[in-house]
């Protein structure tokens, strides 16, 4: 096996990207749920997402969240941000850390942000320099980087050439999401050896979903190429709502058990992780589709192998 990174960084995107695709739930319980997670040791979180409440509202109480959670010295918390409004509502709010999110693929593009690709890719642009001026960060994520629920396959070029324009107009990171569960272990060594060979020393995240069940063996995957960081979510809450089909995200727990049991540290107290998944799967009220939440973290003591 090829080496593997000493540790790695997880942002957990339950509380956004998770709930964002539930029936909505009331504002104490997404702040109980924040404030759970800020207590695991995961290191950055994906709080709120700054959009219009006609589009998204899952997502129309963000200012009341963000005031209300208990902020953890150490953790970084983020906002989902569609556009430059969306951008000066979080820096108004206190927030120096954000994502924006554009589709590698045209179609889904519009159906997620009304908008064609390149005209995302330019109003990206001006959203960056706003929030560099205002001291924050930026990392433009880009959607259907494995496949398109509407186009199908999306080539590696667009997919790379969307990230490398974003990072010439300033993008401090990119990320690649698997919208719809398509990516598998050789489809994310493709995208990430193309990236790499024309931008060497960007930072790169990867979202993964378990759409079709290849979740962790594309985690395991873009270990070995020495990616170390990576987007999860508690109990595997989520999916996207613009995109038919795609369940839940890669599960946190289920994350954290794989990776430290293979010595690839993550800084995350897994049962604290478990707890918060327990709150989770009750304010949403239904079972998720965690692994680890279901077995538990660990081997009973006494169990005999082959038992």
């Amino acid at each position: 096996m090829s080496d593997l990174p000493d540790r790695i960084s997880v942002r957990e995107v339950g509380p956004r990207d998770g709930l964002q695709n539930e029936a909505p739930v009331p504002t104490e319980a997404k702040v109980a749920l924040i404030d759970a997670l800020s207590r695991t040791g995961v290191g950055r979180i994906e709080a709120v997402s700054f959009v219009h409440p006609a589009a998204i509202p899952q997502m129309a109480d963000a200012d009341e969240v963000w005031s209300r959670i208990d902020r953890v010295d150490g953790v970084r918390y983020s906002a989902l941000v569609p556009n430059l409004k969306g951008a000066q509502r979080a820096l108004a709010v206190g927030f120096d850390e954000m994502e924006v999110v554009v589709s590698a693929s045209d179609t889904h593009n519009r159906k997620n942000i009304n908008r064609s690709t390149d005209e995302s890719i330019d109003a990206i642009s001006e959203l960056i320099s706003t929030a560099h001026l205002a001291g924050a960060t930026v990392q433009v994520i880009v959607s259907t980087a494995f496949g398109c629920p509407y186009e199908g396959e999306v080539p590696e070029s667009r997919v790379v050439a969307v990230a490398g324009r974003a990072l010439r107009d300033g993008a401090d990171s990119v990320s690649f999401g698997d919208t719809t569960g398509m990516a598998t272990p050789t489809r994310v060594t493709r995208l990430v050896g193309e990236l790499r060979s024309a931008y060497p020393d960007a930072p790169v995240n990867l979202h993964f979903h378990n759409t079709r069940g290849t979740g962790m063996a594309n985690v395991l995957a873009a270990l070995q190429l020495g990616v170390a960081d990576f987007d999860s979510s508690v109990g595997g809450l989520g999916g996207c709502p613009y995109a038919p089909g795609a369940t839940g995200n890669v599960c946190t727990e289920d994350l954290v058990h794989m990776v430290e049991d293979m010595g690839v540290a993550t800084g995350i107290d897994l049962d604290a992780m478990v707890d918060a998944a327990r709150t989770a799967e009750q304010l949403v009220g239904r079972t998720l589709p965690s692994q680890v939440l279901r077995a538990g973290p660990r081997i009973p003591s006494g169990t005999r192998a082959g038992a």
